[in-house]
């Protein structure tokens, strides 16, 4: 019967083999979830419980279209600021040519310009912090 030339199929595995099961229950909004996330993530369902539970269980699991699509929302708002801020400053070249730009608007906007720029280096630190932890 043992044909030593037939093979076998796949060879036994020795190490990290799943034999252990456990039953859980949900109730149907938990499992419809359960699904949404599955569907969402492109996740087999199996492989989603065991993330959630044994992987890093304080990790969070986003979805990243959704996620690339509000940091693409986010840009779009800093390079709107960036336009008013270029808008502001030409008209303030207009008035100072014709002298009667008050040196107060000046200075006002200078400073309100310096703290927008420490504002906007620190929104870029944090999607760069943002765009690393989805990579990981």
């Amino acid at each position: 019967m043992d044909d030593p030339g037939k093979l076998k199929g796949r060879p036994l595995m020795e190490n990290g083999k799943r034999n252990k099961k456990i039953d859980v229950r949900f109730s149907e909004t938990e499992y419809a979830e359960i699904l949404a996330m599955e569907k969402e993530f492109g996740i087999a369902r199996a492989k989603l419980i065991r993330m959630r539970v044994l992987k890093d269980s304080g990790t969070i699991i986003v979805n990243s279209k959704e996620l690339i699509s509000k940091l693409d929302q986010v840009a779009g708002e800093i390079g709107r600021c960036g336009n008013n801020i270029n808008q502001l400053a030409r008209y303030s070249n207009i008035l100072q040519l014709k002298e009667i730009l008050d040196p107060e608007v000046g200075i006002q906007f200078n400073k309100l310009l310096i703290d927008y720029i420490s504002v906007q280096a620190s929104v870029e630190i944090a999607l760069r912090k943002v765009i690393r932890l989805m990579g990981k």
